[in-house]
């Protein structure tokens, strides 16, 4: 088992945090490591996700979505082949916080027989979570300014 986490702190309610994470008709203008995720954000349905870790090659996967808490949880599992070879469980938790900001955690844990012969490309994914939630908490926190700003 291998686990990935980036965590950021953003100067925006949890649900403009949650409106710019679901809004993924969006992510090509913004996501610098997820620019594409299509389908329903409904627990048991299929995605397409491509992403493209920095310094790494790009990659597309169908992930079933595993839970769906406005405002609080997105996850999904992908799976190389059958279960247990490569199976990652990505998360994305969303924590209100007493200042109106929100905590924002984005996880992955992998599992099964091959993760040990892909570090390398994990460290890039590690590094694609940070890039993707440091461009999430500037898209939130201007979005939340421009709506205070005409409040």
């Amino acid at each position: 088992m291998r686990e990935l986490s980036a965590a950021t702190t953003v100067a925006a309610p949890p649900a403009v945090v949650w409106r710019v994470l679901t809004d993924t008709s969006a992510y090509g203008a913004w996501n610098p490591f997820i620019p594409e995720l299509t389908g329903q954000l409904r627990v048991g349905q299929r995605l397409r996700v491509r992403i493209v870790p920095p310094g790494g090659r790009g990659m597309t996967f169908r992930p079933t979505v595993t839970a769906v808490e406005e405002e609080r949880e997105l996850a999904w599992l992908g799976r190389l082949g059958v279960p247990g070879l490569f199976d990652g469980t990505h998360s994305f938790t969303l924590t209100p916080r007493a200042d109106g900001g929100t905590d924002l955690l984005q996880r992955e844990v992998f599992r099964g027989v091959l993760v040990p012969l892909v570090a390398g490309t994990l460290r890039q994914t590690e590094a694609g979570f940070r890039a993707m939630n440091e461009a999430l908490r500037s898209r939130a926190e201007d979005l939340a300014g421009r709506a205070d700003a005409t409040g």
